[in-house]
């Protein structure tokens, strides 16, 4: 019997590593087969006779997909670069003039464009609204908010 789960395991991520290798992103690739991999032994927990076989086809499919879309977000590097430049821009770039980030090794990118300049009256910081998209396998996601100078220069977002 475990070695029937061992097959079953190896052919799911056999065919989704098929699948994925077609796909651009290496994380998202490596995310897939892992996911699967795991889904499917989750699922061998579950149930007993054909329903064990189920649980681990359904186990291999939902690992599959949580897997894949945890390998499309961001990793350190991205994040790194887009709140280098992000920091940049509310130091540097007068509103409306943008400035962007590209992570060559996974393809993301973004755009950040400070959008207003003011002063907050209570505390005397100087704040900026600004807009960061970032750009992850083709897909835009936009963010939108506000930051505050801090004592020691650096910014911080408060909304």
């Amino acid at each position: 019997m475990k070695a029937s789960k061992l097959f079953i395991i190896l052919a799911v991520t056999s065919i989704l590593s098929a699948c994925a290798e077609n796909q651009n992103n290496q994380k998202q690739t490596i995310g897939t087969i892992l996911g699967a991999g795991l889904g499917a032994l989750v699922g061998s927990q579950v149930g007993t006779g054909k329903g064990k076989l189920v649980a681990v086809a359904l186990g291999a499919l939902g690992g599959a997909f949580a897997g894949s879309q945890l390998g499309k977000a961001l990793d350190d590097i991205d994040r790194l670069k887009a709140n280098q430049t992000q920091q940049s821009v509310l130091e540097n770039n007068k509103d409306g003039v943008s400035s962007t980030w590209k992570n060559p090794n996974t393809g993301n990118s973004g755009r950040v464009t400070p959008t207003r300049t003011t002063r907050k009256e209570s505390s005397g910081e100087d704040c900026r609204g600004y807009e960061h998209e970032i750009f992850v396998d083709g897909q835009k996601e936009v963010v939108k908010g506000t930051a505050c100078r801090k004592s020691d220069g650096s910014w911080r977002v408060i909304n």
